[in-house]
């Protein structure tokens, strides 16, 4: 995403926009050429500058430490901590596939240590999950899910996974849950059709995709509830939806880490399972009958 482009924002790009971006977009035309050329520059390249000191910043873009200070004071920030916060949270926002994979090419190790490395990643992404997790939170949303005429999922690419497997688990359970193949007129069809009474869960993570987030802004125009499932609460989808959940998707792997957001799932399937649990048992005893009369199993 280009910078220029965001000095004048329609509303619903600014609520899709970093807290660097809005900054960025408000200050205008109080700055001057080269300090616009210089914060494109840096926020272009986040990869390489949201870890430098002001001194590190000032050498690579060859201006003095002073000039780094002032062009930050510009955009509001009374400390450069708070600069470099921002613009780590930004960065978070702008990964790619290509920036995971080149950012891992650099660093020395063997296929085999690439493998564990990424096994390592997994385990680190449960593990905050797990700590950082609000089963109260879970629990207000099964209850909104049982009261939800329908429940819209959106995920797109490689969250489409987790949306297929969220509205599975869900129309198990008995609830009207959809999660549409993602392209964009179909996606917005479905969005169209909702009203107070449904659900739209969000599913995308960094800089989310524009459909996911697009349908979450035209659901919220139209009233429905809406709740995300994304790694930050940075992200436009953070930002966009009534509530959400945050699990990483970290990972060395150009392909991002789908364990925590799986996990993350788990949990909401669970709370949706028991707070209605003579309802479930009876919806999965039937299931399980029609199974065994099918000869859905395989037996050798």
């Amino acid at each position: 995403m280009r910078l220029a482009s965001a000095v004048r924002p329609s509303t619903e790009r600014r609520q899709g926009q970093t807290t660097l971006e809005r900054r960025f977009a408000a200050a205008g035309e109080n700055l001057n050429a080269s300090r616009r050329k210089l914060l494109r520059l840096i926020l272009e390249n986040t990869g390489d500058t949201f870890f430098l000191s002001s001194r590190e910043l000032a050498k690579r873009y060859e201006v003095d430490a002073a000039t780094i200070v002032r062009t930050i004071q510009a955009l509001g920030y009374k400390k450069y901590a708070e600069f470099t916060a921002d613009l780590r949270a930004h960065f978070v926002t702008q990964i790619t596939p290509y920036a995971v994979l080149k950012a891992a090419s650099k660093e020395k190790r063997t296929v085999a240590d690439r493998i564990r490395h990424a096994m390592d990643m997994d385990l680190r992404n449960l593990q905050a999950l797990q700590s950082s997790l609000n089963a109260e939170k879970i629990i207000a949303l099964s209850k909104q899910v049982k009261r939800a005429r329908r429940i819209l999922i959106v995920g797109i690419d490689l969250a489409a996974g987790l949306s297929w497997h969220l509205a599975y688990g869900l129309m198990t359970l008995g609830f009207a849950a959809e999660a549409p193949v993602g392209s964009t007129g179909n996606v917005q069809r479905r969005v169209r059709t909702l009203t107070r009474e449904d659900l739209l869960i969000a599913i995308s993570f960094g800089q989310c995709l524009r459909d996911t987030v697009e349908a979450a802004l035209r659901a919220k125009k139209l009233g429905v509830p809406t709740f995300g499932v994304t790694d930050s609460e940075t992200t436009p989808i953070a930002r966009i939806c009534d509530d959400s959940c945050m699990a990483s998707v970290a990972s060395p792997s150009f392909g991002g880490s789908y364990v925590a957001p799986l996990s993350l799932l788990g949990t909401i399937l669970i709370a949706c399972a028991h707070t209605q649990t003579a309802r479930s048992l009876e919806l999965l005893r039937r299931s399980e009958v029609e199974d065994l009369a099918d000869h859905r199993w395989y037996h050798s």
